[in-house]
């Protein structure tokens, strides 16, 4: 009789399907972003590794490691998971996001708090660079240029008094790679180190570590302390910002399409033509071109008012008239859109609606009013939520415009009479604290992501959204 043998339990069979559904998706995202923070982590300790033997190694050598660690892996995950080859072309999109959305989110966030600026910014102060000798045992360096009278642990911004624990940089001849050591100890103009020196190290300088901590809530405090003269006032004109930019040029482009979409309109293509033109021309160019438009003193605008015997209006020097010529000037430039986007919804609707109401008698009016708009609603709603989430952080016209001015009493210089929330944050992290203040900046662009998040879910909410997901 002949026995027949059993495979193992080892060896049974791994499926090559993936899970259905939903379900699939997410595990073989899953199984890709674990691969690639296990290649990360490898490639980071290799990297670690690699420069304590090769001092000059290029920064770049560390994505080499990543890719190496990543090759080793994909085998690895095949044997596992024998389907997971067929997602490996999401590698790029993942490594896309994780490097452009994830980690500008997660580096915002954890900067707003702490006090991480110009002057925190955990790189070596090269403004205070001083000479350095080393002692014999190569564990005490003594400072020479320490300013008289100030003690050694405020120039190295010491934690305590003993400096215990911090960080001091010490410079070859050359100072192109900084060498970073912790402290046991400060007497005097004399560091003593944790440990010795290594004898391939030349120390001829030595300089402080600029640290940035964490501070808690402290910038939202700062942010809150001063809302009346910043925060408030700039919000409520984000609001009316973008609401009456949403208004003016959905009422422009809805009457400039409906009219042109008149098909016995002679020469309604040249009409159209003409007025794309804002358009396409370039925001830089057209918006330069408003400002010299609305020179109080030199413009066209008020040189042909005066003409007509109007006197001259501060466009861009007045709080009030600077508003009103940011919503005209944006009007400007928007209005195409909506012009574009009302005929582009006009040709779906059938004309035999129109010959209907015609033969009942309905007039033109009563065929926009009835016809038309309730048929345009559908399609504008999703343009209108588009542009007033594009408007609410629409930074280019206000920069290129009025620079956020004109100056209103009362207010902070970083908040002016015409800046809105995101030309706040950047005026905060560039044009204020040594123009670079990323900590309060980052702490602003998370209220502005909250207060966006908020008024995007009531927009939602009031344009039924939810309810025709639901559907």
């Amino acid at each position: 009789m002949i026995e027949t043998m059993t495979p193992p339990v080892a060896a049974a069979h791994r499926p090559m399907v993936p899970p259905p559904g939903t379900r699939g998706v997410l595990i073989a995202i899953g199984i890709l972003m674990v691969m690639l923070g296990i290649a990360a982590l490898a490639g980071w300790l290799i990297s670690s590794l690699t420069s304590q033997v090769w001092a000059s190694a290029p920064p770049y050598l560390i994505l080499v490691w990543v890719v190496l660690a990543l090759v080793v892996l994909m085998p690895v995950a095949y044997r596992l998971f024998p389907w997971i080859t067929n997602w490996y072309y999401l590698f790029p999109a993942l490594v896309f996001i994780l490097a452009f959305t994830v980690l500008p989110v997660v580096l915002t966030v954890n900067y707003a708090f702490t006090n991480y600026s110009g002057e925190n910014s955990g790189n070596p102060d090269s403004g205070v660079r001083t000479a350095a000798t080393l002692s014999a045992d190569r564990r005490v360096v003594t400072l020479a240029d320490v300013p008289e009278g100030q003690a050694l642990a405020t120039y190295l911004k010491c934690r305590t008094a003993t400096c215990a624990g911090d960080t001091v940089i010490l410079y070859d001849a050359d100072a192109a790679v900084p060498y970073r050591y912790k402290v046991a100890s400060v007497a005097g103009k004399a560091v003593t180190l944790q440990a010795p020196v290594p004898d391939t190290l030349k120390v001829a300088n030595a300089t402080r570590l600029n640290r940035y901590e964490r501070v808690g809530l402290k910038n939202f405090q700062d942010i809150f302390a001063r809302a009346s003269r910043a925060l408030w006032p700039v919000f409520v004109w984000t609001v009316v910002f973008a609401l009456g930019t949403v208004i003016l040029n959905t009422l422009a482009g809805l009457i400039l399409g409906i009219l042109l979409f008149n098909k016995r309109l002679k020469g309604r293509n040249v009409y159209r033509t003409l007025l794309f033109l804002p358009w396409a021309i370039p925001a830089v160019i057209s918006v330069q071109m408003w400002v010299a438009l609305l020179n109080q003193q030199f413009g066209i605008v008020n040189k042909s008012l005066g003409l007509l015997g109007f006197a001259a209006v501060p466009w861009l020097g007045d709080p009030l008239w600077a508003k009103v010529s940011i919503l005209l000037v944006n009007l400007w430039l928007g209005f195409p859109y909506m012009m574009t986007a009302t005929i582009s919804a006009l040709s779906t609707i059938n004309e035999d609606l129109y010959e209907a109401a015609s033969i009942d008698g309905a007039s033109r009016w009563q065929q926009i009013t009835n016809i038309t708009l309730p048929l345009l609603r559908t399609s504008f709603t999703p343009i209108m939520l588009s542009a007033f989430a594009f408007n609410f952080n629409n930074f280019g016209i206000i920069y290129l415009l009025t620079q956020g001015g004109p100056a209103q009493e009362g207010r902070e210089s970083t908040a002016q009479s015409t800046d809105i929330l995101l030309s706040w944050g950047y005026n905060t992290a560039f044009a204020s604290s040594g123009g670079q203040n990323y900590a309060l900046a980052s702490a602003i662009a998370l209220i502005i992501f909250f207060l966006t998040l908020a008024i995007s879910l009531v927009n939602f909410k009031a344009a039924g959204v939810f309810e025709e997901a639901r559907k």
